[in-house]
C-alpha cells in the first residue's frame, strides 16, 4: 500500500509539474505577442531599458513567462540585451532600415502576386470598404492606422498561401516599425489609397499588376522617409 501511495504521488506530482509547465508556455505565448503588438504601437520605446518587474505588472503575469517571451523577442531579432542585462526594443539603423524594406519589396511583392489568384474577391472589396469609411472620418488614431494597415498586408501575406513566407513578412514588417516609430502621419492619406490600387489588382486577378503596385506602395514608404532622414 505504502508503495502504491507513493507510486500515485509522484504521478500527480509529475502532472502538476507539466500542467505547470504548459500554463508558464501558454502565458509566455500570449505575453510575447502583446510586447510584439506594443512594439508596433510604439508603446515599447526604442533604445531604453525596459524595467521586468514594470512589464510583468503591466502584463498582469509573473518575471518567469515574462522572462520566456522576452527570450523570443530576442531570438526572433526584435530586441537585445543591453551590457547590464536589461531588455531593450532596438531601433535599425536607416541602413538597416533600407535592407529590411528591400527584402519586404521581394516577398510582398511576391505574395501580393500570388494572392491575385487566392483571395477571395468579396473579402478584398470589404478591406476596400473599410479603408474607405475610414478615410472618411475624421479621427485617425495610431491604433487604428496600424491596424488598418495590417489587415491589408497580413490578409495578403496569408492570401500567399505560404506560411512561412507570411510569418516572415509578418516579423520583417514589425522590424521595420521599430524605425522612427510613428514618424510619417503625412503618408496616411497616400497609403490608404495605395492599399485600395493594390486590392483593385488583387481583385483583378492579375498577379504582374498586384506585384507591382506592392512594389510602388513600399517604394513610396522608402523615399519619403530616406527624403525625410537626410534632409533632418
Amino acid at each position: 500500500m505504502i508503495e502504491t501511495n507513493s507510486s500515485n504521488s509522484s504521478a500527480a506530482t509529475g502532472m502538476s509539474l507539466v500542467a505547470a509547465q504548459a500554463e508558464i508556455v501558454d502565458l509566455a505565448g500570449d505575453a510575447y505577442r502583446t510586447l510584439l503588438d506594443m512594439i508596433q504601437l510604439g508603446r515599447l520605446p526604442t533604445e531604453k531599458p525596459l524595467q521586468e518587474r514594470t512589464l510583468a505588472a503591466t502584463l498582469g503575469i509573473s518575471r518567469t513567462p515574462l522572462r520566456e517571451a522576452m527570450s523570443r523577442l530576442i531570438g526572433g531579432g526584435f530586441a537585445v540585451r543591453t551590457p547590464r542585462g536589461q531588455l531593450m526594443v532596438k531601433e535599425p539603423t536607416l541602413r538597416q532600415y533600407l535592407e529590411i524594406l528591400q527584402m519586404r519589396v521581394m516577398l510582398e511583392g511576391e505574395a501580393a502576386a500570388q494572392a491575385a489568384s487566392r483571395l477571395d474577391p468579396v473579402d478584398a472589396e470589404q478591406i476596400i470598404a473599410e479603408i474607405e469609411r475610414y478615410m472618411a472620418s475624421t479621427d485617425h488614431p495610431k491604433d487604428e492606422n496600424h491596424r488598418i494597415d495590417n489587415l491589408v498586408h497580413d490578409t495578403l501575406a496569408t492570401a500567399s498561401g505560404n506560411q512561412m513566407l507570411a510569418q516572415t513578412i509578418h516579423d520583417l514588417r514589425i522590424k521595420s516599425r521599430c524605425f522612427d516609430q510613428n514618424a510619417a502621419p503625412n503618408r496616411f492619406s497616400p497609403s490608404c489609397l495605395e492599399h485600395i490600387a493594390l486590392l483593385r489588382a488583387v481583385i483583378s486577378r492579375s498577379p504582374e499588376a498586384a506585384r507591382d503596385a506592392m512594389r510602388r506602395h513600399l517604394e513610396h514608404v522608402r523615399v519619403e522617409l530616406v527624403t525625410r532622414h537626410t534632409n533632418l
